[in-house]
């Protein structure tokens, strides 16, 4: 039962709900999470963690360095066109199983002091309380960290925003040894396969499409490079479904009520930045709770959020026009630069003014030529 009132109640335990837990407790503010699954929480997800997720995740006290996952370089495309890849300028990426993210998450959270209650649903959250289990609590800041299908988005006045894309995503696990040091993105017309190593001998693959009824035996004929690693090979355990949606909201808060994670909006999971941004967010808004006023947070909620929503926009339209992407590949091929700056840019390294005028001309002409 949960009888003291707090500074934070966060309405959801995974990755997001808990790392702003974790910041705002190191903040000194007194923090509840609560979550009506009970750990360890799993998510068809692409499990690989970018190196400014990474660098977010250290400012909250949490290395995931020397856990038995994986590392990786970089990324690689790979399309019947031909292939491109690009290193990180900074760090290294790190792939590991989203339960094992959530256990690691979840004791920090404890060690720093929040108070987690797994297994209770919330009923209702307003300026200042929560209801849930049958109990209302007071609380100075309410998160609504409940995913993407986010039950109390509109309960605090927040709407369900506008949805621009819907797709779906399966999630496998073999049981083969990475045979590359990037998170590789096979393409074909009928979408997208991320192979991403979490393991000395684990790989995550994940097939997202628009096709809701298209699985990933299925489409492994499309992709004749990966279908030939995998051949012989069989999932080492179910796999898990999900949806990805491009969703954009007006606003992240109401009041003193905040959305973070996949409840505040999120882009397509071609991107990959998805943990990435809520471990972002979780500081800013454990910094706007301290002084009081979340209106920073919304103000840096679109400027975290703003890169990846756009590049996210650029892939799909290589995913919706196989032309296009053809013309693409060969101007990555032609101008390989390009690509590693546009990585550069994702990751936070960069900023779009310094991708280069002539190098932008240069491979705009390649596309062009085709």
């Amino acid at each position: 039962m949960l009888k003291q009132n707090t500074d934070v109640f966060v309405v959801g335990g995974g990755p997001a709900g808990l790392a702003v837990g974790i910041a705002a407790a190191q903040r000194g503010l007194s923090v509840t999470v609560v979550d009506s699954a009970r750990p360890p929480i799993d998510k068809a997800c692409g499990e690989g963690i970018m190196p400014d997720g990474l660098l977010a995740l250290r400012t909250l006290g949490v290395d995931l360095t020397e856990l038995a996952a994986a590392s990786f370089e970089g990324i690689r495309f790979v399309d019947a066109a031909g292939e491109v890849n690009a290193r990180f300028p900074q760090g290294s990426g790190f792939g590991m199983r989203r339960s094992a993210l959530h256990t690691v998450l979840a004791e920090k959270a404890e060690s720093v002091g929040v108070r987690l209650a797994w297994g209770m649903r919330v009923e209702a959250v307003r300026q200042g309380e929560v209801v849930a289990g049958g109990e209302t609590l007071r609380s100075r800041f309410v998160v609504c960290a409940d995913g993407e299908n986010s039950s109390l988005r509109q309960k605090a006045g927040l709407g369900a925003g506008k949805v621009y894309r819907r797709r779906y995503g399966f999630r496998n696990h073999y049981q083969v040894p990475p045979w590359s040091p990037f998170v590789e993105v096979h393409w074909a017309n009928c979408g997208q396969i991320y192979v991403t190593p979490v393991g000395a001998n684990d790989l995550c693959v994940v097939f997202i499409t628009a096709d809701q009824h298209l699985r990933l035996d299925d489409a492994l004929p499309f992709f004749p490079e990966l279908r030939q690693r995998l051949a012989g090979q069989a999932p080492s355990d179910r796999s898990i479904g999900g949806i990805s949606v491009t969703r954009k909201l007006k606003a992240v808060t109401a009041g003193r009520i905040a959305l973070i994670g996949d409840a505040s909006g999120s882009a397509d999971a071609i991107t990959g930045d998805g943990l990435s941004l809520a471990f972002q967010q979780a500081t800013v808004l454990a910094d706007a709770m301290c002084s009081g006023d979340l209106r920073e947070y919304q103000k840096q909620h679109r400027k975290i959020s703003t890169m990846p929503r756009n590049m996210g926009e650029l892939m799909l339209v290589m995913n919706d026009h196989p032309w296009v992407r053809k013309r693409i590949f060969r101007g990555f091929a032609q101008s390989p630069q390009i690509f590693q700056k546009l990585l550069a840019m994702h990751t936070r390294n960069i900023s779009p003014f310094e991708l280069g005028l002539k190098d932008c001309l240069s491979f705009g002409w390649n596309v062009l030529q085709g």
